[in-house]
């Protein structure tokens, strides 16, 4: 069964860091574009941040400079180190990632369960 499962979330203070992560599991052929989106309460689901296979890398304008996002391919696992942490932040954070399938070479885009992150100020 192919699934993203993410860790790391949690509650901080205003200021700490978390770090998430996000592996895939099951009959991969391989992975393309992996990124993060976050839900926080009462809001749409927006983007955080996005990686490529090469490593290219794209945040929000409310990220940028405080959060990085990385991958190891080898390990079918994407990043995201988040520092300086605000308020603003707290929000259910959910992996995606485009799969391509073992079982027909078809390109799939897979959701994770999503982890809650809470920042007190």
């Amino acid at each position: 069964q192919v699934q993203l499962v993410e860790s790391g979330g949690g509650a901080v203070q205003a200021g700490g860091s978390l770090r998430l992560l996000c592996e895939a599991s099951g009959s991969i052929f391989s992975i393309d574009a992996m990124r993060w989106y976050r839900r926080a309460p009462g809001k749409e689901r927006e983007p955080v941040a996005g990686i490529i296979k090469i490593g290219i890398t794209n945040y929000a304008d409310s990220v940028k400079g405080r959060f990085t996002i990385s991958r190891d391919n080898a390990k079918n696992t994407v990043f995201l180190q988040m520092n300086s942490l605000k308020p603003e932040d707290t929000a259910v954070y959910y992996c995606n990632a485009d799969l391509r399938l073992r079982s027909n070479y078809k390109t799939v885009s897979y959701w994770g369960q999503g982890t809650q992150v809470t920042v007190s100020s």
